[in-house]
């Protein structure tokens, strides 16, 4: 019964962690991706990209606590991360 118990609380500790600076860096990610790519003045495109990454963040947090486990989570968190920072690199803008 402990053991249970215990998995139970480093499985949400876990998701908790993933949530708070997974879902952080996946919206700061977002938000540089966004501000380099899409058209228009500098200040209207960091605005733009920042209200972008107002939704991105909370959405990331719910899949957090939405994913099946907490390893599925950090997963995806991990591959998108990656896959914006690959948005970042090759679409930086000169």
């Amino acid at each position: 019964m402990m053991q249970i118990l215990l998995n139970y609380r480093l499985g949400v500790a876990s998701r908790a962690l993933a949530a708070i600076g997974g879902g952080y860096a996946v919206s700061s990610l977002a938000v540089t991706a966004c501000a380099l790519l899409l058209p228009g003045r500098d200040v209207d495109r960091v605005v733009a990209a920042t209200l972008i990454g107002l939704v991105v963040y909370p959405c990331a947090v719910m899949w957090c606590f939405a994913a099946g486990t907490a390893l599925r989570a950090w997963l995806v968190l991990i591959a998108s991360g990656l896959l914006l920072s690959a948005i970042i690199f090759l679409g930086g803008r000169a």
